[in-house]
């Protein structure tokens, strides 16, 4: 496989609008090179049989089922309030909008 070249990382970065020096295009070349090579090796390895996936384990949603159960009362829940006002928490006014 052939390498990246010094003007295609500065090409990648004229795209990118980074100013890169000299020093920095042969570093960040051997680097992308390195990186094209692992993502080659990958491939490599994908067979047929392996299908893509997002994430190594199956997600599943773990939430519960939203049943009504016995809970504090309005007054309740405010006893401990500081202030309130139409049963609900009143608290200092941090936005400063009306």
């Amino acid at each position: 496989m052939p390498g990246i070249t010094r003007e295609e990382v500065a090409h990648l970065a004229r795209l990118a609008r980074l100013e890169l020096k000299d020093e920095e295009l042969d570093h960040f070349a051997g680097q992308l090179d390195d990186i094209l090579g692992a993502v080659a090796r990958v491939s490599e390895v994908a067979d047929q049989d392996v299908p893509p996936t997002s994430h190594p384990l199956p997600l599943t949603n773990v939430m519960r089922a939203d049943e009504v159960r016995p809970s504090l009362t309005p007054e309740q829940a405010l006893s401990g309030a500081p202030a309130q006002e139409q049963q609900r928490f009143k608290v200092p006014q941090i936005l400063g909008e009306d």
